[in-house]
């Protein structure tokens, strides 16, 4: 069990803040701005989002980004995708991490501020998705690097808008943006930018006002199924990106 005192200022890539009646904000963030997305912060968000799901006292979670961007920027810091070590312990995080966001047992609110083109399954697996008019999703950096997308957007992007435009989309990097996303069933609400975290708060108000057990149980029967989705293909997935990396690994070798 955690407790909001001993995690609210663990993380330094997630700014924390919450309100008497329980509504976690999470902004990530790096070094105030928009979040540039890095090994470390591949590992840390397993722990952050751990923390935020055994945490008794969170009625309900909004998760938002800084800057101009939800997560538009990846750095290759921290990361090791060519050797079977450094790769176990992506498999092991990325795995982990999206149950980890299926463990927050409590309402989910996903308030984008700006471009995802890159882990856009954290938004997916959120119950209400909020974005703004320059929100725009795009699955970009697993094909500029040559990998397989296995990492949950190959799961959760066929199961939210339909598996032909879900596998079109992964395919083609298609830039989806939020008029379209929000035909498409991925996004609920659009909402001018300088109003996006108050329409969120004004959401997670009413549900935090819910009785606790009713509030939890919810998010729990809404998203049994997808947790079956990730529990199946989450690992699988991951071992397909992994075998790929390592092809990208030896032709790197042969041509160098």
């Amino acid at each position: 069990m955690s407790r909001f005192d001993t995690y609210r200022n663990a993380y330094p890539n997630a700014r924390l803040t919450r309100t008497p009646a329980g509504v976690l904000e999470v902004a990530l963030h790096t070094d105030g701005g928009k979040l540039v997305f890095n090994g470390h912060t591949h590992e840390q968000f397993v722990d952050l989002f751990h923390d935020i799901g055994s945490d008794p006292d969170n009625r309900v979670v909004i998760l938002t980004g800084s800057g101009d961007a939800f997560m538009d920027a990846i750095s290759p810091d921290g990361f090791d995708f060519f050797t079977p070590r450094g790769y176990d312990k992506i498999f092991r995080e990325g795995k982990k991490v999206l149950m980890n966001l299926l463990d927050i047992e409590v309402p989910l609110i996903a308030a984008l501020n700006g471009p995802v083109l890159l882990h856009s399954e954290y938004a997916l697996l959120a119950d209400i998705v909020l974005a703004t008019p320059e929100t725009i999703f795009q699955d970009k950096p697993h094909f500029d690097f040559g990998i397989v997308p296995g990492d949950g957007v190959n799961l959760l992007w066929p199961e939210v808008v339909g598996s032909i435009r879900g596998r079109h989309f992964i395919l083609t990097r298609q830039v989806l943006d939020a008029q379209t996303a929000k035909a498409w069933g991925a996004v609920n609400e659009i909402v001018p930018a300088d109003q996006l975290l108050g329409r969120a708060h004004e959401i997670a108000a009413s549900l935090a006002a819910l009785p606790p057990l009713t509030a939890r149980y919810t998010r729990i029967a809404l998203t049994q199924k997808l947790r079956r989705i990730v529990d199946e293909g989450a690992g699988y997935g991951l071992a397909l990106e992994g075998i790929s990396a390592a092809e990208v690994a030896r032709s790197a070798a042969q041509a160098a």
